[in-house]
């Protein structure tokens, strides 16, 4: 009973919450598996946590959840607070996939991004402007190109560069890309929803076979940087981008295009674990010349 005292009171008070119990929830937040007369619900708290970035979570399940199909589901969001979430609660399997289960992933993440979107750019302008834990000029726009090049990539290469993390060469070598953003950002289409941080680790399947995606860091693009992200660390299989290509087919060339893509998560990554990062960058970069 003492982890009821850790949670806000008024998630006690107003789901009936009579028991809580910790959970694994990832490496920023504390997660807790909540008992309630309705049944059991996921909560994770976050102390200090950047003003509105749980709300701008909630905001992209919300937004994904109302375009989800049968395929894929998004877990309903109960509460938002300023340092709080709650969900529904997702029954995990055993982690493995079958080929059903990946074509589900395909065709269903393909449908989600069939749903066309107004801009690139912020979900609302409510919201605070930032993808994932680190801010982002949001501002509604129909260039990608140019949005993934001066507003993404740039900004988290000099962050990386100035902790220290990153090979300083590699500003020259983004400057003798930039000329080609075009190109490489792929023919131009209509902003899609995106998930934005689409890892395995953000894709849960339940027992029932079920895949459900969770943690979201959405915003208004283009779809090739979700399946950019999806190869970044494995866990997606063969199937599952086959399906995606046969619901939803892809511009020529998208597997050359996915280096572009994945600099962003790597230099997410090289700012906040160092680690190797750093040198995926840079072979990421030198691999595009």
């Amino acid at each position: 009973m003492a982890t009821i005292d850790e949670l806000p009171g008024e998630i006690v008070a107003d789901l009936h919450v009579s028991d809580a119990r910790p959970v694994s929830g990832g490496d920023t937040a504390h997660a807790y598996r909540l008992e309630t007369p309705d049944g059991p619900l996921f909560a994770k708290t976050m102390p200090g946590a950047p003003a509105g970035v749980l709300a701008l979570e909630a905001a992209g399940l919300e937004a994904l959840r109302a375009v989800a199909p049968a395929e894929v589901r998004v877990p309903r969001v109960h509460h938002v607070g300023d340092e709080a979430l709650v969900l529904e609660w997702i029954d995990e399997g055993p982690g493995r996939q079958d080929r059903a289960t990946e074509c589900s992933m395909g065709t269903g993440l393909a449908a989600i991004h069939r749903a066309r979107a107004p801009h690139v750019g912020w979900l609302s302008a409510e919201l605070p402007e930032r993808i994932g834990s680190f801010p982002v000029d949001l501002t509604p726009t129909d260039d990608w190109a140019d949005f993934l090049l001066h507003r993404r990539i740039e900004p988290l290469l000099r962050a990386a560069i100035d902790a220290g993390h990153l090979d300083p060469a590699a500003s020259d070598l983004l400057a003798r890309l930039a000329p080609r953003a075009d190109e490489l950002a792929g023919p131009p289409e209509p902003p899609s929803l995106l998930h934005g941080d689409l890892w395995a680790g953000n894709r849960v399947v339940d027992r029932n076979g079920t895949n459900w995606l969770i943690d979201p860091s959405s915003f208004y693009g283009h779809r090739e940087y979700d399946l950019a992200m999806m190869q970044l660390f494995g866990g997606f299989g063969r199937e599952c981008f086959a399906a995606y290509d046969d619901a939803y087919p892809l511009a020529d060339g998208w597997h050359d295009r996915v280096p572009w893509y994945q600099l962003p998560p790597l230099l997410v990554h090289a700012i906040r674990f160092d680690g190797g990062y750093g040198g995926a960058v840079m072979r990421a970069l030198r691999n595009l010349m």
